[in-house]
């Protein structure tokens, strides 16, 4: 009981108070509501960096009305509820002395354990006097306060699903380490994100009864006053916050005014009718917007002081609880045909002065027009090029005139990781779950001290059990431990990979505008990266060489000008660009043998320029033999995406080129992301 007590005495004297924040009205409007009513289902804040997205959850805690609990309570139980009461408290009874105290706020850290979130077994009790006892964690210790979440979307899954189980039954259940206890867990969640950096999971998404999609302002003097405001707190935030004393007891006073007031309104039918046709207009999934939209209004209508609800409230807070949840309406279905009937009579020619309304003139018939011209091949591709190919811009010296493609439209890719293996690695990223060497992630499991220091207690305290009959327990310790009892644990986390996007900017590419095509679902894959938090390098080819556009970096920005201002023209290096690609991702794995580089080839598969440049060598097979060697490098996973559009005429080269590389095969439609069966496979 003591941490969260702790933790609100030393953030006051760093918080920067609610009443102080320039604009954001409605995001100051979503705080109060959840202040006043608990049931609103608390506030996802959503906004691009340096908005006061976590200042002003903080200033939220000076707002918060304290709460009555036992003293030496670790859970927080409620006095008037001893159905809920913890062991600690149902074994003192009537002796409890209850005490008013500050409402918790715990920030959750995104390297928290599961023991740590849910609580496990008090290992300093085990070993000292042999008995099993629950060490309480954050979401014990949040129960009737406030739990902020920096960075939502960046948390780890099995973290999240703890905290959605905890959130939908407001009971937090653990069946771990020979311990069974559950306790109540009724939290206020408050959650910050940018959603450049990935989107949250749908079902913890739902979980928000509020959102609020904040922006830095616009004008001038709201921003000079920002600035300033900032300056006066960090030169001496004690007076800054003192002259903002009253402002925030006016808040606070009218927060616990409401919630007295909260029980008393009255709801009439033809407002919850009201509610009801919204959300359906909404097109939201299940009811629980409908719960949320009645509690977030009767939360505004008990502020303004009202008794009776009324549909004004509920349409000012409507786009707070609807706007996350909202979906694009279905198509209407197409209208069935129409049944069979009869043909009418046409009249006679002699007896219609008017043609037939789909008779064309004799110049517009398909049979009357001139036939095209014959397009000319492109100069040094393949003679088996596509006889439908499009006549491409006049010849250079070098081969084709250098032409700039727009980038197309980006879409949602599927997933795309390695598989799992046993090796133990260091980093961090969003993309494929790895066991780590270090003291973060999930534990899964334990086995022999590997000499890390990251000892599993539990499993230790187990392969020591059978063993204590035969020892002597020193003094002080209800257990005997040897050496080979030791068990270290093994945990698990996703790590972000090395990106290598290789380009073929050769002339075939600016054919119909495959290139913008191309470029379109390379910043897709660019946007992934940049959520998965990998490390991303952009290799081209085209004339008679390939280069390295963009070395390995973390800047998808940079890669995106760079993908924008890729010239297109000229012959097809093919080997050249798989060469230089296999050369930078041996680099990487010399410097770090545990990488697994992610290859991305976007290409036709079509080569017209050898190695050495030798006219009598076929550029074809050079490129496959090449990709056979390479695939024999079984730490690098390689992707081709085939830009070679659909047509009666197809060579499928780059399939031949992704069979000769072990790699997966796409078109580039087939990176797109399955909406549906992505959100039943949680995959985001």
């Amino acid at each position: 009981m003591s941490e969260p007590n702790s933790l609100n005495t030393s953030l006051k004297r760093q918080i920067f108070p609610l009443a102080a924040l320039v604009g954001q009205a409605e995001l100051k409007k979503a705080l109060l509501l959840a202040a006043v009513n608990p049931l609103c289902g608390g506030v996802l804040i959503r906004g691009e960096k340096g908005t006061a997205k976590s200042t002003a959850a903080r200033g939220l805690t000076e707002i918060l009305p304290p709460i009555t609990a036992a003293v030496g309570c670790p859970y927080g139980c409620e006095p008037d509820k001893p159905q809920t009461w913890c062991p600690y408290c149902l074994a003192r009874g009537d002796k409890n002395v209850w005490q008013e105290k500050p409402r918790p706020f715990l920030t959750l850290p995104l390297n928290a354990t599961e023991d740590r979130v849910a609580g496990g077994l008090d290992f300093e009790v085990a070993l000292g006097q042999g008995t099993r006892r629950n060490n309480p964690g954050l979401l014990a210790q949040a129960h009737r306060g406030l739990l902020y979440i920096d960075e939502v979307n960046l948390l780890d899954d099995h973290i999240v699903d703890i905290i959605l189980d905890a959130a939908a039954s407001g009971f937090n259940t653990l069946e771990r380490e020979g311990l069974s206890v559950s306790h109540p867990a009724q939290f206020l969640l408050i959650g910050t994100m940018n959603p450049e950096e990935g989107e949250l999971r749908p079902q913890f998404l739902d979980r928000f009864g509020m959102s609020v999609q904040v922006i830095g302002e616009k004008e001038p003097e709201l921003r000079v006053e920002l600035i300033v405001l900032r300056e006066q707190f960090e030169a001496d935030p004690e007076g800054f916050r003192a002259r903002y004393l009253e402002q925030t007891e006016t808040l606070k006073e009218k927060v616990i005014k409401a919630q007295h007031f909260l029980p008393m309104i009255e709801i009439p039918e033809r407002v919850r009718k009201f509610m009801a046709q919204i959300a359906a207009e909404h097109h939201v999934a299940g009811h629980r917007a409908d719960l949320f939209l009645e509690q977030a209004a009767s939360a505004l209508c008990a502020l303004n002081g009202r008794r009776i609800l009324s549909e004004a409230e509920v349409l000012e807070v409507a786009p707070l609880v609807l706007a996350h949840r909202q979906r694009e309406s279905a198509p209407p279905p197409p209208p069935p045909p129409p049944p069979p009937t009869e043909p009418p009579e046409q009249p006679e020619p002699e007896d219609s002065d008017e043609k037939p309304q789909e008779e064309k003139p004799d110049e517009d018939r398909p049979e009357n027009k001139e036939p095209p011209e014959p397009e000319q091949p492109e100069p040094g591709d393949q003679p088996e090029d596509p006889p439908d190919r499009p006549e491409l811009p006049p010849l250079d010296p070098e081969g084709l005139m250098e032409q700039i493609f727009e980038i197309g439209q980006t879409f949602k890719v599927r997933r795309i990781d390695t598989a799992k293996d046993r090796l133990r690695r260091r980093g961090s990223g969003r993309r494929s779950r790895s066991r780590v060497s270090q003291k973060q992630g999930r534990y899964v499991k334990s086995g022999p001290d590997d000499g890390l220091g990251d000892i599993a207690l539990d499993a230790t305290i187990r392969a020591a059990a059978p063993y204590q009959k035969s020892r002597t327990c020193p003094p002080g310790l209800a257990l005997a431990l040897e050496p080979s009892d030791i068990r270290s644990a093994i945990r698990e986390k996703k790590m972000g990979h090395h990106l290598f996007f290789t380009v073929d900017a050769s002339g075939s590419m600016g054919a119909r505008g495959r290139m913008a095509a191309a470029k379109g679902a390379i910043m897709s894959l660019l946007l992934d990266a940049y959520q998965k938090r990998d490390q991303v390098s952009l290799v081209s080819f085209r004339r008679n060489e390939a280069v390295i556009n963009l070395p390995l970096t973390t800047s998808v920005d940079l890669a995106g000008k760079l993908l924008a201002e890729m010239p297109v023209g000229g012959r097809t290096p093919l080997s050249q660009g798989l060469a230089v690609t296999f050369r930078e991702v041996k680099n990487v794995l010399v410097k770090n043998p545990l990488a697994r580089p992610i290859v991305i080839l976007i290409t036709d598969g079509r080569g017209n320029v050898c190695l050495d440049g030798r006219p009598d060598q076929n550029p074809l097979k050079e490129a496959w033999t090449l990709a056979s060697l390479m695939a024999k490098e079984h730490r690098v996973k390689y992707l081709v995406v085939d830009t070679e559009e659909a047509s009666l005429v197809a060579f499928n080269l780059a399939a031949r080129l992704a069979d000769a590389l072990g790699a997966n095969y796409f078109k580039i439609g087939e990176l797109k992301a399955q909406t549906l069966l992505d959100i039943v496979k949680q995959e985001f």
